[in-house]
């Protein structure tokens, strides 16, 4: 007879994907696991598997349905800087400011805490998702760029910045000096008066 599960295995996952999200999987035990989905150990490794199994999926799920509507958005908006700037914008006021405000991204949380290969993996995929985005909107730029720009390098750097930004807004920086760090960047790269 099949295990018939009592609980929607998705609700229970977006339940882990807040927990690890807000504390870090390093600062999350099992118990606190156990006590915000109100499952027991042995459902939950049932499930999913161990703890680090459960980071895992819960990581992935965030990439998919939180990060990846993002890239996707920004690579084909076809404004260039601008929407790279409503980029940094949307970011900064979601990281600042509501529900989900200090928190950080779950991603470049998973950075600093240092990653198993399996971890790794996500995030290096992640990576590549954002800079990849991020390329296509500098492509889309055209004139609005200093000639003699790297896309690749601008790419790179403009990566570089969310993950700060993401960092930074986890510590508590104001949003304004966030503002100001990302036109800097962006100011960069374009032309130069006449």
């Amino acid at each position: 007879m099949p295990d018939v599960k009592h609980f929607d295995p998705d609700v229970v996952l977006e339940q882990v994907e807040r927990l690890f999200w807000q504390r870090g999987a390093a600062s999350t035990g099992v118990a606190e696991v156990v006590a915000a989905t109100g499952l027991s150990r042995s459902s939950l490794y049932a499930t999913y598997g161990g703890k680090q199994d459960l980071y895992v999926k819960a990581l992935t799920r965030y990439v998919e349905r939180r990060s990846e509507p993002v890239f996707q958005a920004l690579a084909t908006d076809g404004r260039g800087l601008p929407a790279i700037a409503a980029f940094f914008d949307r970011l900064i006021e979601a990281r600042c400011a509501g529900e989900h405000a200090r928190w950080g991204c779950m991603v470049s949380n998973a950075h600093a805490e240092g990653a198993d290969p399996e971890v790794r993996r996500v995030l290096d995929r992640h990576q590549d998702r954002l800079r990849t985005a991020m390329r296509t909107a500098l492509e889309a730029a055209g004139p609005q760029l200093r000639p003699d720009t790297d896309l690749d390098a601008a790419a790179e750097l403009l990566t570089l910045l969310a993950y700060g930004v993401n960092l930074r807004s986890r510590a508590g920086a104001d949003a304004a000096a966030l503002r100001k760090g990302v036109t800097a960047a962006l100011d960069f790269l374009r032309p130069a008066a006449a």
